[in-house]
């Protein structure tokens, strides 16, 4: 407020700073409860929740293979996952503005799986088909890797995305899609079967967090980035990841030719939770 000869006074409102004070009292109790509500949370099965308790607190694996995406989980599903060869041990539940179960999917379908191989105990799997936002990446990393012996571990990463979301200087035919681009930390020395990823292009959200989570503590680790012109798994996407999981042919068996009946599941159920045209 300015007097009549321009002096200018501060003004105090009482009512106003009240108001105020019970605003940010109620702002910090909602904050503290949807910090609550977002936090990851990581159950493993009892047996593997005992070996925890009881052993070295860290679970031992050579292999730890991580599929981010619809193309890139229902792959493991058709090519891997397909046999009985391998037992749910855990699951994240990851709570977010986009995390919603949709259409004809439980809860459970809706978090990340964590699955292990019943003959080669020492292969760990993780289907994400969920959205982890930016807050949650690390507590993601943390918690899963937290358990994880990082000595002798091996990490794959497979991830999707949208082919316009690719930085290229000449043309991109559509005969050239869907494309393979890979990075790999500093630690990891084994053979790509595919180019790398091409400067200015990026990796972002959980697999950009797990190759820095692995870079910083030096775990061998590649990940496989898939530019699709889909939104939805199909199977020549899918087959796009088949030369990534080429090392692991000891421990794990791609099926060659998944039967048409396994393809038109899990294609036929992203199309009924797909509504983009709706």
């Amino acid at each position: 407020m300015a007097t009549f000869f321009g002096e200018v006074l501060s003004v105090y409102s009482r009512a106003v700073d009240e108001d105020d004070d019970d605003l940010d009292e109620n702002d910090e109790q909602i904050c503290a409860e949807l910090e609550e509500k977002r936090e990851v949370d990581l159950q493993w099965s009892p047996e593997v929740s005992e070996s925890l308790r009881c052993g070295s607190k860290q679970l031992q694996f050579s292999d730890f293979i991580v599929a981010v995406g619809h193309n890139a989980a229902r792959f493991l599903s058709v090519y891997v996952l397909n046999s009985a060869n391998w037992d749910t041990v855990g699951h994240a539940s990851i709570w977010n503005e986009r995390t919603q179960v949709g259409a004809g999917q439980t809860s459970k379908e809706s978090a990340c799986l964590f699955y292990q191989h019943k003959d080669n105990p020492s292969v760990l799997l993780c289907q994400v088909t969920c959205y982890v936002a930016e807050d949650q990446l690390y507590q993601w990393t943390e918690k899963v890797f937290g358990c994880l012996q990082h000595r002798g571990l091996n990490v794959t990463v497979l991830s999707d995305s949208a082919v316009a979301e690719y930085k290229t200087p000449g043309y991109l035919s559509s005969s050239s899609v869907p494309i393979l681009r890979s990075l790999q930390t500093s630690a990891s020395s084994c053979r790509i079967l595919c180019p790398s990823l091409e400067q200015p292009n990026i990796l972002t959200g959980l697999p950009a967090a797990v190759l820095s989570h692995c870079q910083v503590h030096r775990i061998p680790t590649a990940a496989y980035q898939c530019y699709s012109d889909v939104i939805s798994p199909d199977s020549i996407t899918m087959e796009t990841y088949k030369p990534a999981l080429t090392r692991l042919g000891k421990f794990i068996k791609l099926d060659p030719s998944p039967s048409a009946d396994v393809l038109h599941t899990f294609v036929k159920a992203s199309e009924i939770q797909s509504n983009l045209y709706i």
